[in-house]
């Protein structure tokens, strides 16, 4: 912050230097050209999104709009942000600013510390779980690990949206928080929390942000020297704003207009952060001037990669304008996306751990090879796999699994143990309960993960058990520690392990999905909620586009080996899976049978429940594929006929029955009386309108035929 900036050149503006657009598309240059001011740039996965704003940024120097110095670049990891300075040093702005928000406003709160406070700076926090356990212990709160990084999550996500103690209760409620504990009881903890860290004259991540917008909002001549300092913003990853990082960034700007975002709403995938798209998608409505540039071509992965992930993102309901980007792939085809179902979670893990090193020895680098899933508990099936297979990995975004808090803490507890007559598995279970075994998982959160961890060390002793019936618990931990040390490879590059949030930025040649199942992908929790489903949904299309070149999407329908084949493929595969691919087939329940009344689920196969199941042809569960605009002029159509006739709106046709016509979009009579609630009367009366309006013929709905309103509808038409 101390640095002077660089002199602006003399002169005025510049020419763009040729090179600036040398290999750039025409979108690109569209970035690279735009006047100095408001720019949005909505850019798909694999656009070249950082290549089009570092030579923006390279341009505005050149052409002496702004001197190298006065440019500040935010994004949301050091990684990223490295990068954009690697970029800018080659294209000879080396004095431009990229930095991660954080890493920003720590330097300058530091700065402008002895100016707003006084004395020498507080220091960053340390060991923040231990002054949020100290809290915790005060109101009689858990202090377990997994319990302190729950509360501490949910302080977190409370200073991103800007919510104090006071309002947690009231914002954690209007925002439907699955909370750690009650939400009052939450906000006692916070507020004990926050005491705790001024006493102790320290900072958390967050309170650096706060901080410097406060600094900056309140004393005006440290904004101005700012101000002054900083003439030029770049933000990267737009999507993924919280509320106190807008809030920095507005102190940033102090109304100025200098400001250049890029990012892509389909990648939004931190909601339960605090993040949200709607700065990126309200920016053309704040700016109305900005220049806005959609960028769509796909320079990383293969044509056929780009086709899966547009279906995958396509089906998302209810999408905004603005996450409306259709990827094109640039590069030459590849494989087509493989599908693999396997009959348990073992299968499935040696089937990929075979493939991977068979593509190892055909001269893939292991570093670009990646498993991603939902959840780190999974990490544990390919961590064993791989390991036997004898290939290399390494674990991201989490910790190894035997260096997991819950596992050392099980080992410990199963070193001490005495030997019974009790079958292994049961007394491995037993032994796990007081550790947080419990029959039935969490909802979420540290605690699942934990859960997932211990449920997994019982699997291992029911392998364990299958091949030495005998096996005590001193077995099972001999057994554990050679695991433990033949799953710590040389520091060599390996297969990446990753979940899916962690993937976020990272790309390789092949990608490996896992676990598509209902209940993992989308997560159970999100079960119920529209929002929350559709952030998964985004989530596995961030997985998919990690993919260069070859991609695979795979499930298990059973957790054990030999168990009951009952669990379901992720919805979000359906009609992504090519038809004629065996995998393609409507899964069903083990022991299930077609042609019982009320007939089965045409999107998962299950058996049909409840009359509005039946009548929409679909489970309450599974996903809907109604055409909105359909259904809108279903009920435009209704609305006329229904005053014409002088009747109320079911007469003519229920809800759900519009419901239904919308989603199968019936193409003929045959079809449409096939839809419960429309009979031989309903379809000679309303059937050619119906079809019509399906087909996207306009139909008049006002001013209807005379005669309607003269006829009166058959009796049965009204219990139909």
């Amino acid at each position: 912050m101390a640095e002077k900036a660089e002199p602006m050149r003399e002169g005025g503006p510049r020419e763009l230097a040729p090179t600036l657009l040398e290999g750039l598309d025409d979108e690109q240059r569209a970035v690279v050209l735009a006047p100095r001011g408001p720019v949005c740039v909505l850019a798909g996965a694999g656009t070249g999104k950082t290549r089009a704003i570092t030579h923006r940024i390279a341009q505005l120097v050149t052409a002496g709009h702004v001197a190298a110095g006065q440019v500040l670049a935010v994004t949301f990891t050091a990684r990223a942000a490295g990068e954009m300075r690697t970029r800018l040093r080659a294209l000879g702005v080396a004095s431009a600013q990229a930095r991660t928000f954080h890493a920003a406003a720590f330097r300058q709160l530091r700065y402008f510390w002895p100016k707003v406070i006084g004395g020498a700076p507080w220091e960053l926090v340390e060991r923040k779980l231990q002054l949020v356990g100290r809290a915790a212990h005060r109101c009689g709160v858990s202090t377990e690990p997994e319990s302190l990084r729950d509360l501490a999550s949910e302080i977190e996500w409370s200073k991103a949206s800007l919510i104090t103690p006071d309002g947690y209760a009231t914002a954690a409620s209007r925002a439907h928080r699955d909370t750690p504990v009650a939400p009052e009881l939450l906000a006692k903890v916070y507020a004990l929390y926050e005491e705790a860290k001024t006493a102790a004259q320290v900072l958390d991540f967050d309170d650096l942000l706060l901080h410097t917008a406060a600094a900056l909002e309140d004393n005006a001549e440290v904004a101005h020297e700012f101000r002054d300092r900083y003439r030029c913003f770049v933000v990267d990853e737009f999507q993924d704003v919280t509320p106190l990082q807008q809030r920095v960034l507005e102190a940033w700007l102090g109304g100025r207009d200098d400001l250049t975002v890029v990012g892509d709403a389909n990648q939004t995938i931190y909601s339960f952060t605090g993040a949200s798209p709607r700065p990126l998608l309200d920016f053309t409505r704040r700016f109305p001037e900005a220049t806005l540039v959609r960028l769509e071509r796909d320079y990383r992965s293969t044509p056929q990669v780009v086709s899966l992930a547009n279906q995958v993102i396509g089906a998302a309901r209810n999408r905004p304008a603005g996450t409306r980007l259709r990827l094109v792939g640039q590069r030459k085809p590849g494989p087509e996306p493989e599908f693999a179902e396997h009959p348990d979670e073992h299968a499935e893990a040696a089937a990929i751990a075979g493939r991977i090193k068979r593509w190892i020895a055909e001269g893939v680098p292991a570093s670009e090879i990646a498993v991603l899933y939902r959840v780190n508990a999974q990490s544990e099936r390919y961590e064993q796999a791989l390991a036997d297979a004898g290939v290399p990995y390494l674990v991201r975004g989490g910790e190894r699994f035997f260096n997991r808090v819950e596992v050392r803490q099980a080992l410990a507890a199963l070193r001490t143990a005495e030997e019974t007559s009790e079958p292994l598995p049961g007394r491995v279970r037993e032994l796990l309960a007081p550790l947080g075994l419990t029959a039935e998982p969490p909802e979420g959160g540290a605690a699942r993960d934990r859960w997932g961890s211990l449920l997994s060390l019982v699997e291992l002793a029911e392998e364990l058990t299958a091949s030495v019936p005998q096996a005590g618990v001193a077995d099972f931990v001999r057994e554990l520690e050679q695991r433990a040390d033949a799953q710590h490879p040389p520091k060599v590059e390996g297969v990446t392990l990753a979940s899916l949030h962690a993937a976020k930025g990272l790309e390789w040649d092949a990608v490996f999905c896992v676990g598509l199942v209902e209940g993992t992908m989308p997560i159970q929790h999100a079960e119920g909620d529209e929002a929350a489903i559709e952030e998964e949904r985004r989530l596995l299309y961030v997985g998919v586009t990690r993919a260069r070149e070859r991609l695979s999407l795979s499930w298990a329908l059973s957790r054990h080996e030999g168990g009951k084949p009952n669990r379901r493929r992720s919805r979000f595969l359906y009609g992504v899976i090519p038809e004629d691919h065996p995998a393609a087939r409507l899964p069903k329940s083990a022991g299930q049978k077609t042609g019982k009344r009320g007939g089965t689920c045409r999107v998962c196969g299950g058996p049909l429940t409840g009359a509005l199941a039946v009548k929409l042809g679909r489970c309450d569960h599974c996903p809907s594929n109604v055409d909105d605009e359909l259904l809108a002029r279903l009920k435009e159509w209704r609305s006329a006929k229904c005053k014409s006739l002088g009747v109320p709106a079911y007469v003519v046709l229920t809800d759900a029955t519009l419901l239904a016509i919308a989603e199968q979009q019936p193409a003929d009579t045959r079809a449409l009386v096939a839809i419960p609630g429309i009979g031989a009367t309903k379809l000679e009366r309303f059937g050619e309108d119906v079809l019509a309006l399906v087909g996207g013929d306009p139909i008049a709905v006002t001013g209807l035929a005379e005669e309607d309103s003269k006829k009166e509808l058959h009796p049965r038409t009204r219990s139909e």
